[in-house]
């Protein structure tokens, strides 16, 4: 028996029982419900025109974030609030976001803006928390990163961002739009589900189970189900490839799936814990070793949708998740009806888009050691830009040293992009064990890595280049950890600026 879709949107909970499983929320707000204010650019989460702000129930209180509606399926609104650009105006007043664009010449030909107002208003939720307490939403402007951070999902290509910024931080100075939390709390609350959600439309099913239990016999019960979890990548099978998923199994609600948690010197990151707080909670143990990439990783609507778990389980040998955690020796938890399995994660994958997942498998966790004091540790990644950018390359390097600092114990390298899988360099790493960590240890790893990988050509960068400048992050890792007068970040980063 199907059972029908739930969520706030304009004042009042919704219900949707006619639409396709895989329908997008932007499909939903611009043809059935004819709100078309948020845009249609890319359809693949790269412009943010589609951008708008779900609230999720998390605990007592609601937790906001700006997503891309264009490849998020109307189901995964169940039990949440739906926020687009037609919410935020009020008895004819504009809000604040949305005058400190008008203000500051924000916008010109206005495609872009409704996202960039959601982006916007993501932001001003988030310090109108933190100046909850004190009411001084002045005094607690958006730093210039942080800016930044918010909008690198959101493209304008007539206005410019430089007026754009400048309403990010007018908006703070106008006096403060309230926000009922507590009333919206209470309404999500009268609309959680005390069981597993099936929404069944035209043969096909949107299953959401809400324990692991539940999952391991959904996924024991439809083995050929589509896996959905941020949908950043699922997304686009349908809005640009156009397949049938069939039926969907969605993880993101499952309670055990949703932790992160520390023992036995691992942070385990679990299959539903966003990116966003995935690398939040690895930062806080390798925070200026994996801050870089954090920051580049995608865009922060993606971030906010997509899931650590997800980005190393599909396989991809360019995404930039993997090389830093096989380079940490993390290990992949599968779990399925008949028990548990962990295994390394560079062995999960055995080809090009081949993994060591058996039909009634689900990736459950990802565990990652704890930083040691005698590890050396940095990421890089090298892209056309600097946010939201598919990597050429992305390397990852990790040496354990012996207690005097200045001899490898052992050397474990990553690099995504230069082979069909994000894999190890055998012969580097052989090249650097048990050696004093110095020039001629360098050059010999250096060498070593022109046998280890035979990267290909393809429009990101040629098979030249990324052999050339993964040899060169080899030698960028040496400067800033050599025993003996290490260059600091600044200056080996051309993109090290320091804005306010």
């Amino acid at each position: 028996m199907s059972q029908p879709i739930r969520f706030f949107y304009r004042g009042e909970v919704r219900t949707v029982d006619d639409a396709h499983p895989t329908r997008t929320i932007l499909q939903h707000l611009r043809e059935d419900r004819h709100c078309t204010g948020t845009k249609e650019g890319c359809a693949e989460g790269d412009c943010g025109a589609c951008t708008v702000v779900v609230g999720e129930l998390k605990g007592d209180g609601v937790e906001f974030k700006a997503v891309n509606s264009c490849i998020q399926f109307l189901p995964t609104l169940d039990g949440r609030a739906l926020f687009t650009v037609e919410d935020l105006q009020r008895d004819g007043e504009l809000h604040p976001v949305q005058q400190a664009m008008v203000e500051c010449h924000g916008s010109q030909c206005g495609f872009c803006t409704p996202g960039f107002v959601m982006s916007l208003w993501g932001l001003y939720l988030k310090k109108d928390a933190e100046a909850s307490a004190c009411g001084d939403l002045a005094g607690h402007k958006p730093a210039r990163r942080e800016i930044d951070d918010a909008l690198s999902g959101n493209l304008c290509r007539c206005t410019g961002y430089r007026p754009i910024i400048d309403a990010a931080g007018r908006m703070m100075e106008m006096p403060r739009a309230a926000f009922d939390r507590a009333a919206l709390a209470e309404t999500l609350k009268g609309i959680q589900r005390d069981g597993m959600l099936r929404y069944t439309r035209d043969d096909a099913s949107f299953l959401v189970p809400l324990t692991l239990e539940q999952l391991l016999q959904a996924r024991a019960d439809h083995p050929q189900a589509t896996i959905l979890s941020g949908s950043t990548d699922v997304g686009l099978w349908v809005t640009k490839q156009m397949r049938d998923l069939g039926d969907v199994l969605y993880i993101n609600q499952v309670a055990e799936l949703q932790r992160v948690s520390e023992a036995d010197g691992m942070l385990e990151i679990g299959a539903a814990v966003t990116l966003e707080d995935a690398y939040a909670a690895a930062c806080r143990h390798y925070g200026k070793e994996l801050s870089e990439l954090r920051q580049r990783f995608a865009s922060l609507p993606i971030r906010n949708a997509g899931t650590l778990v997800g980005n190393v389980a599909n396989g991809s040998p360019i995404g930039d998740s993997a090389p830093w955690l096989i380079a940490l020796g993390a290990r992949i938890v599968l779990a399925s009806k008949d028990g548990q399995r962990v295994m390394p994660l560079e062995d999960f994958y055995l080809d090009y888009q081949k993994k060591d997942l058996g039909p009634a498998e689900i990736v459950q966790a990802v565990r990652v050691p704890l930083p040691a004091p005698e590890l050396r540790f940095r990421t890089y990644k090298l892209a056309k830009r600097f946010d939201q950018d598919i990597s050429a390359v992305c390397a990852a390097f990790a040496l354990t040293m012996e207690a005097d600092g200045r001899q490898v114990r052992e050397a474990r390298i990553a690099f995504g992009g230069m082979a069909a899988t994000s894999r190890r360099a055998p012969l580097a790493e052989a090249a650097l064990a048990g050696r004093e960590w110095n020039e001629d240890a360098l050059n010999a790893a250096v060498a070593a890595l022109a046998q280890d990988y035979t990267p290909l050509s393809d429009m990101r960068a040629s098979s030249g280049y990324r052999m050339k400048t993964a040899q060169n992050l080899l030698r960028r890792f040496w400067f800033e950890t050599r025993p003996d007068a290490p260059l600091a970040a600044d200056a080996v980063n051309a993109f090290a600026l320091n804005v306010a």
